[in-house]
């Protein structure tokens, strides 16, 4: 005999992760790090300043969009004594990506720069924010693995918060209307599928 085992959701989770009153506290949340990845990725795009990967390394700014130098600067440096005991970069795999990066990879500072801003914008817009929070997240990784801690884990944590939260945490934005008016890859949308409703926030 089949039984079917339901497991629930304690109420704080289906509080903070699908209703409308903890929508909330993610549109703080989100508006914070939107805010962090967009400044992040315009100073590199304006060369105004390039933070770490800039002053850190004795580059002068310059935008991301001509040149990368800060980028391979960075990769060189996070190179430096990789393989060896208590090394800031402990995959070998990882160190060939970077290696790729401070050699022919110069093509992903623009990306990087650009990302950046483009994840910046969609959290505070609260447009796509579980998509914008994970590739905010991936980024966050790639600094880390990299040997960069400084807000990496923060971010990190704030970015995992958010893709578990994709639900309501762009309630607040326009993930209000373009969620059901697009759907998912499992749920169609309005645009879709005329009959199709999307569930409601609790």
């Amino acid at each position: 005999m089949n039984e079917t085992i339901s497991i629930e959701e304690p109420r704080i989770a289906r509080w903070l992760f699908n209703s409308r009153q903890g929508a909330w506290v993610w549109l703080v949340v989100r508006v914070w790090l939107g805010y962090q990845w967009f400044h992040a990725g315009w100073e590199k795009i304006t060369g105004t300043s390039g933070g770490t990967f800039t002053w850190h390394f004795g580059y002068t700014s310059e935008s991301w969009l001509k040149s990368s130098a800060a980028l391979k600067g960075f990769t060189a440096y996070a190179l430096k004594g990789a393989g060896t005991d208590h090394a800031a970069v402990n995959y070998g795999w990882y160190a060939h990506f970077l290696h790729y990066l401070s050699t022919g990879g110069g093509w992903m500072a623009p990306v990087i720069a650009i990302g950046e801003t483009v994840i910046g914008i969609a959290l505070i817009l609260g447009l796509f924010t579980g998509l914008a929070a994970f590739f905010g997240g991936m980024l966050n990784m790639s600094f880390g693995l990299a040997g960069v801690a400084g807000v990496n884990p923060v971010f990190f944590l704030a970015a995992v918060l958010l893709v578990l939260a994709w639900r309501n945490a762009g309630y607040y934005g326009l993930d209000r209307y373009v969620l059901p008016a697009l759907g998912t890859p499992w749920h169609k949308g309005k645009v879709f599928d005329h009959q199709t409703t999307a569930p409601a926030l609790a």
